[in-house]
């Protein structure tokens, strides 16, 4: 299973969820690729040294990622995409319509919510690690459903 994590710039919040949920798969035995991307992304960005040292104080490194601006083949080749929010979502299903039955909301797949997770860009590194958590435990709703759908 591939899974695509889209946010805006694919410095923050997307390189948090993917680095989160590679390492709790990981721990479950869980067999998925996961890849994060940007609506408006430059590519080759460093992820935001918040998001770095966010991570790196759980014992995740997402030092080496670099943005990547979503495409057709990022599409095409996931089969759930997850967005940090609605505007996400709803640029995302304007560009690529053939991805509207495996886009949802981050919340949305993890807890039926339809809630954004805000963008902590620019703010301290108190904010990053609220919305780290917020991904977290979105990300362990995620693995436990993804856990039960194999059985």
């Amino acid at each position: 299973m591939r899974i695509l994590i889209v946010c805006t710039g694919n410095t923050c919040r997307s390189p948090m969820a993917e680095g989160i949920l590679k390492t709790l798969a990981s721990k479950n035995n869980l067999d998925i690729e996961v890849r994060s991307a940007g609506i408006a992304a430059f590519t080759g960005d460093n992820p935001s040294n918040n998001s770095v040292i966010a991570l790196k104080n759980l014992g995740i490194d997402i030092s080496n990622h670099r943005s990547s601006s979503i495409n057709d083949y990022m599409i095409d080749e996931s089969d759930i995409i997850l967005t940090m929010t609605n505007s996400h979502k709803d640029n995302l299903l304007r560009r690529f319509p053939n991805a509207k039955n495996k886009t949802f909301l981050y919340n949305e797949y993890a807890f039926g919510e339809y809630t954004d997770i805000s963008d902590p860009f620019g703010g301290s590194l108190n904010v990053y690690e609220e919305v780290r958590d917020q991904i977290y435990k979105a990300s362990e709703a995620i693995i436990k459903k993804l856990t039960m759908k194999r059985y």
